[in-house]
């Protein structure tokens, strides 16, 4: 069932919820509605304002999110296998022991969102801001990585081995624990590089320039 346009509630949602299986949603106002713990599996999210909504706990599975505006939504706890989110703004939001299997974002802001502890095998992340965000103990090994903006990301233990950057910015980022064995950032920007995080590098693929700027750093000039 399509729903356009309205301003829900829990009671709405859920008086829905009983009628249909599945809702697709567009340009609903959700914002600050506790949602938590709602089986919401396969439905769809269009242009829907979900600022400081709580999704902690549900079940999100195989839903789609297209051009939702959800700065500090709360998906906590959340299943959200599968599930694919597009153009969408959730700077600040949390996905703190989410369960994110196989999901994709795909040209999202998330600046300042939290990953910690986040269930994550096969999620993608692709062409999404996500400065300052927290995405410690990740894995992105063998991971292609299109133009992620990572610029003062918390990126400690990471694991970015065998990964390949297309694009994107490292600037600034906690690189402390990370690994980056036989990475490829060629294409990465790593401006603001501290000399305590070069060793991290050990075995990736940089270019000449790239080498130069770790150099200088050194206070040595090539000639």
């Amino acid at each position: 069932m399509q729903v356009v346009g309205e301003t829900l509630g829990r009671a709405e949602i859920e008086a829905l919820l009983a009628q249909h299986a599945t809702l697709a949603f567009q340009e609903c106002a959700l914002d600050g509605v506790d949602l938590s713990r709602l089986d919401l599996r396969a439905c769809s999210f269009s242009s829907c304002s979900i600022a400081e909504t709580s999704f902690y706990a549900a079940t999100l599975a195989q839903t789609v999110w297209h051009r939702c505006r959800g700065r500090e939504a709360d998906f906590e706890a959340a299943d959200l296998t599968d599930a694919q989110f597009q153009s969408c703004d959730l700077n600040n939001s949390s996905w703190r022991r989410a369960r994110l299997a196989s999901s994709t974002l795909k040209g999202c802001k998330l600046t300042g969102a939290n990953f910690e502890e986040a269930a994550h095998l096969g999620l993608v992340f692709e062409e999404c801001l996500m400065n300052s965000a927290d995405l410690r103990r990740m894995s992105f090994r063998k991971a292609h990585l299109r133009q992620l903006d990572l610029a003062d990301a918390d990126l400690g233990g990471c694991d970015f081995r065998d990964a390949v950057f297309e694009g994107g910015s490292l600037r600034g980022a906690n690189m402390k624990g990370a690994r980056f064995d036989n990475a490829d950032l060629r294409e990465a920007d790593l401006g603001g590089l501290r000399l305590a995080d070069a060793k991290l590098f050990q075995g990736a693929w940089i270019t000449p320039r790239q080498a130069a700027e770790l150099v200088a750093k050194l206070g040595l000039r090539v000639g």
